[in-house]
């Protein structure tokens, strides 16, 4: 395996660059980058990680905050009180979290324009024969008679109302040719 370039020439020393000063800043503990909102406006930066997770009433480490019992036959018993348990001095951040996953998800799923005039165009010349729809001059991906078909009901599944209208509005179209 050949060397890489360069590696081979003799590097000089920088006199004028601190070492002890780069040593030092890398040694040092960044803070931790929170994601939640609620938990970075509760955070005391003054704190350890462990001090201010226990405030708010959450977990540092999951498996000492839920122990798993090492025998399966064995069953723990406990009368509620732990002992050493710290009192939760910001419940609010838990709250505010536990509403804000019980909201409901918005479905933000959207097809593409090209794809929506695409399906409506095979269906409003071909109806339900997807090897005419294979063989379409407008077929410009040339997609399988079965990848069509696919792509037909994505479209259905994501707009069922506005597929039902669509067929509806078809129907006194093709009455009007026989």
């Amino acid at each position: 395996m050949p060397k890489a370039k360069g590696k081979s020439r003799r590097h000089k020393y920088s006199y004028n660059l601190n070492r002890k000063r780069l040593y030092r800043s890398a040694r040092r503990r960044a803070a931790p980058r929170i994601a939640c909102s609620h938990i970075r406006h509760a955070w005391d930066p003054h704190k350890s990680v462990a001090q201010n997770l226990a405030e708010m009433g959450l977990a540092e480490d999951p498996n000492k905050a839920v122990p798993i019992p090492k025998k399966l036959g064995m069953e723990v018993e406990s009368d509620g009180q732990q002992p050493g348990k710290k009192i939760v001095r910001k419940p609010y951040v838990v709250n505010e979290m536990e509403l804000e996953a019980s909201l409901p998800e918005k479905k933000s799923n959207t097809l593409s324009r090209d794809l929506i005039d695409y399906v409506r165009y095979m269906i409003q010349n071909h109806g339900e024969n997807y090897k005419e729809m294979a063989r379409d001059e407008k077929n410009y991906y040339q997609d399988t008679p079965k990848q069509i078909k696919r792509k037909i009901n994505v479209y259905k599944n994501f707009y069922p109302e506005e597929y039902k209208n669509f067929i509806a509005s078809l129907k006194p179209e093709k009455m009007e040719v026989q």
